[in-house]
């Protein structure tokens, strides 16, 4: 299926949401503000900056990292 065009998505649901019964329209509410209430730590501007240096870090190298099953010893070794 190949990818839509954000121009035609739009232009698509504005056509649902006109003409869309009462239902359908709360559904598409919830939906949306259940997506919006999700992402709302990525307001958090000092979490983001964070995110972004430890993954340039990772990128670069600076940082090697961890794999699953390290994180995980890591993880359960702190717990004991």
């Amino acid at each position: 299926m190949e990818r839509m065009d954000t121009v035609v998505i739009r232009a698509e649901l504005h056509d649902f949401i006109n003409h869309a019964d009462e239902k359908a329209l709360e559904a598409i509410y919830t939906v949306v503000n259940e997506s919006e209430n999700l992402h709302e730590w990525w307001k958090d501007r000092e979490l983001v900056a964070e995110l972004n240096r430890r993954y340039d870090d990772l990128r670069s190298g600076k940082d090697k990292g961890m794999t699953l099953e390290q994180a995980t010893e890591h993880l359960l070794n702190r717990l004991k």
